[in-house]
């Protein structure tokens, strides 16, 4: 499949964590050039990070259609959230944005293995 090396990237960070353990990891191949993911990643700490992604491989770059990353503590009570849901269209990065705990911001979409790491620096 052509998203492969991208798939393959992910689980590889995800399998070099030693802090975490992954509760769910959902490849859903929708088409030959597009793929649905779903990650929920449990740090030892309690914190939860899940991961919702739907990409398309288009002239041999991933394209994402829609992402959200939400990261909770272990009272899951929100760290943060990126997403693009349309629901913010005064904020700059619009529909790119970030929920804090009491806060919408702009944001560029983030790379998911830099969401992954923003979670495990703070959850610890």
């Amino acid at each position: 499949m052509p998203h492969d090396m991208y798939l393959n990237n992910v689980k590889s960070v995800i399998r070099g964590l030693k802090d975490a353990y992954t509760e769910l990891y959902e490849e859903v191949i929708l088409e030959y050039d597009r793929v649905n993911l779903r990650i929920r990643i449990r740090f030892l700490s309690g914190y939860l990070l899940e991961l919702n992604e739907a990409v398309i491989l288009e002239a041999e770059q991933i394209k994402h259609l829609d992402y959200r990353y939400h990261f909770q503590d272990r009272e899951n009570k929100l760290v943060f959230r990126y997403d693009n849901t349309p629901h913010f269209p005064d904020i700059g990065s619009f529909p790119h944005h970030k929920h804090l705990k009491d806060n919408v911001i702009s944001s560029v979409k983030p790379s998911i293995l830099g969401v992954i790491e923003e979670a495990r620096m703070k959850a610890y």
